[in-house]
């Protein structure tokens, strides 16, 4: 049982590097702000991811049956879509920074600089939310559309539904483990370009909103267009 368990947070841990999750922590990492900040995004979608996978596919396991292929494929397809927009919502935010009419257009009058200086610097003087609800909604999709792979894994390893509950809370403990790691990991290179080179920063954000994008798109064919004509 010890084996069976020390697998289930270790297959957790590689959960959390697959391309998607990749792609939908790049584009939360990108919205900005500690690094810290973006690890509890990461920690949060482990979470919601978690959460799901509990509820699902306990569910389905107490029962000994599996999740619809069906079903699974229209989860694997909201998750590509999800991909997309949160894609599109890199890209849309990156051009309204650009388009922003240009601040700090004063006479010398005494005060106007020091106006300026504040004006320029909005977002540290926005208050972080208390619990990225964003990122624990995402991960919860995720982990909706991988319930269906896990039952069918641990219904082949686990000898009783305790047993088999037990691996899922673990491999979702690796998950959120995972992510959270994740999550510092992609916010280090974000954060320091962002303070240090502005233009590489959007390059890599322009890069992040594109990729998440293509996956998306290539999640939606595979799982819709490919299964309808399968």
């Amino acid at each position: 049982m010890i084996e069976i368990l020390a697998l289930g947070i270790l297959l957790g841990l590689q959960h959390a590097l697959e391309a998607d999750h990749l792609a939908a922590m790049a584009t939360l990492a990108s919205d900005g702000g500690s690094l810290g900040a973006v690890a509890r995004r990461g920690v949060a979608w482990g979470i919601g991811h978690s959460l799901t996978l509990l509820a699902l596919g306990g569910t389905a396991l107490l029962l000994g049956t599996l999740i619809p292929p069906q079903m699974a494929s229209l989860l694997e397809f909201a998750v590509g879509l999800m991909l997309v927009l949160l894609g599109a919502d890199v890209l849309r935010r990156l051009r309204s920074t650009r388009s922003r009419p240009p601040r700090c257009l004063h006479d010398g009058a005494p005060g106007a600089a020091r106006q300026c200086d504040r004006e320029r610097r909005p977002e540290r003087q926005r208050p972080a939310p208390a619990f990225p609800v964003r990122a624990l909604c995402v991960g919860m999709l995720h982990g909706m559309a991988g319930s269906a792979a896990l039952v069918l894994l641990t219904l082949q390893t686990a000898r009783s539904p305790a047993e088999g509950l037990t691996y899922i809370a673990l491999f979702g403990a690796g998950s959120i483990l995972g992510m959270g790691v994740l999550g510092a990991l992609i916010g280090l290179p974000l954060g320091w370009t962002a303070r240090a080179a502005a233009g590489t920063a959007r390059g890599l954000n322009v890069l992040i909103g594109c990729a998440s994008a293509a996956l998306g798109l290539w999640l939606m064919y595979s799982t819709g267009i490919v299964a309808v004509r399968g």
